[in-house]
């Protein structure tokens, strides 16, 4: 049976929206984490040790002197004493404590319910995607902090742009599930989903890559201004063709070209997907569906939003990214996304 007109419980309802929920709440206490420069404090993975923070002055120091033999402290942080590494331990410690945490919320009562026989196969399947996509992330975000424990002060720019990915893959398994457990359609037969919508999904996805790689790269800390970028609409390094070179983009500690073309790519996107969510705005105000009233327009406020947020996040660097702008940004970054997606799923054709 699928999941059209299979009834859940209201259990198993509001236990979706909370495994979304946190699931967000992952990505954002990730956030935090790159931002406080926090993701590089624990240098090893103990799946259930790990559990259980340093107790005591002596397990303290211990952890301190790892955290010694890593690049980040020789090239960056060798002024810290044991007060500040335990202020970045908190948030790394948070970040992993999390995800397990998840991993109970979800892995207990599925099993409840699988043995109540309160979910179908159907189910079963989207919600063992859920778990794939979070296995993934959890297993290319420890790949990710490796590579900043070896040569680097910093974990890699494009790995830590595939664990945001992974994570953003898991939140729309899980939108998906919820939609389909929710029954989201239209309230009609024989509506076709315009292609705006669809398209949208695909840019701002896109745009959340270089989201991703803006993070990595730390590459608002180059252009630090708006509506240019450095008194500049494109920045002078863009403009000679000698210096698009695939080093240039993998090796971009060393020159800024990688940063200028991220930015500016980050740029150009945020405004086309500002321009189609308009346009969408507009085409599809009148719709009927109240359904889809509401995602329209939770989308087009949250896109306004996230626009106003990147630029004050621009503006008000001072030699690092502003912890609540650059967080809020992202936040408010994935919700547009989340509420795309609802918007979708909202306007799939209604079954007879």
């Amino acid at each position: 049976m699928s999941t059209y007109k299979y009834q859940f419980t209201r259990t198993i309802r509001i236990w979706l929206i909370i495994g979304l929920v946190m699931l967000i709440g992952q990505v954002i206490l990730g956030g935090i984490t790159r931002l406080t420069g926090s993701g590089l404090s624990i240098t090893r993975w103990d799946v259930v040790s790990g559990v259980v923070p340093p107790i005591g002055n002596a397990q303290w120091h211990d952890a301190f002197d790892l955290y010694k033999q890593t690049p980040q402290y020789h090239k960056i942080n060798s002024h810290f004493d044991l007060g500040d590494f335990k202020f970045i331990f908190f948030w790394e410690y948070a970040h992993r404590l999390w995800v397990r945490i998840l991993g109970f919320v979800f892995l207990i009562p599925f099993i409840i319910f699988v043995f109540r026989k309160q979910m179908n196969w159907y189910l079963v399947k989207r919600l063992g995607l859920v778990i794939f996509f979070t296995a993934l992330t959890a297993s290319a975000g420890w790949i990710m902090v490796m590579s900043g424990l070896i040569d680097r002060p910093w974990v890699d720019a494009y790995k830590l742009s595939l664990h945001f990915m992974l994570a953003v893959l898991s939140i729309g398994a899980m939108v998906k599930t919820i939609a389909d457990v929710y029954n989201y359609r239209s309230s009609q037969t024989d509506f076709k989903t315009p292609k705006i919508v669809s398209t949208l999904i695909v840019i701002t996805f896109l745009q959340l890559i270089f989201g991703g790689l803006m993070s990595g790269m730390k590459a608002g800390l180059y252009f630090p201004t708006w509506p240019d970028m450095n008194g500049s609409f494109i920045p002078n390094v863009l403009l000679k063709s000698n210096n698009w070179t695939w080093h240039n983009l993998t090796n971009y500690d060393t020159f800024t070209f990688a940063h200028a073309f991220v930015q500016f790519t980050h740029r150009m996107l945020a405004y086309l997907v500002l321009t189609l969510t308009i346009v969408m705005f507009v085409k599809m105000k009148t719709q009927i569906f109240e359904l889809v009233k509401k995602w329209l327009n939770t989308s087009i406020a949250l896109v306004i939003l996230q626009v106003v947020l990147g630029i004050l996040t621009l503006l008000n660097i001072d030699g690092g990214i502003p912890l609540f702008y650059g967080v809020a940004h992202q936040l408010v970054g994935l919700l547009f996304f989340i509420s795309l997606l609802f918007l979708y799923f909202s306007l799939r054709e209604k079954r007879a």
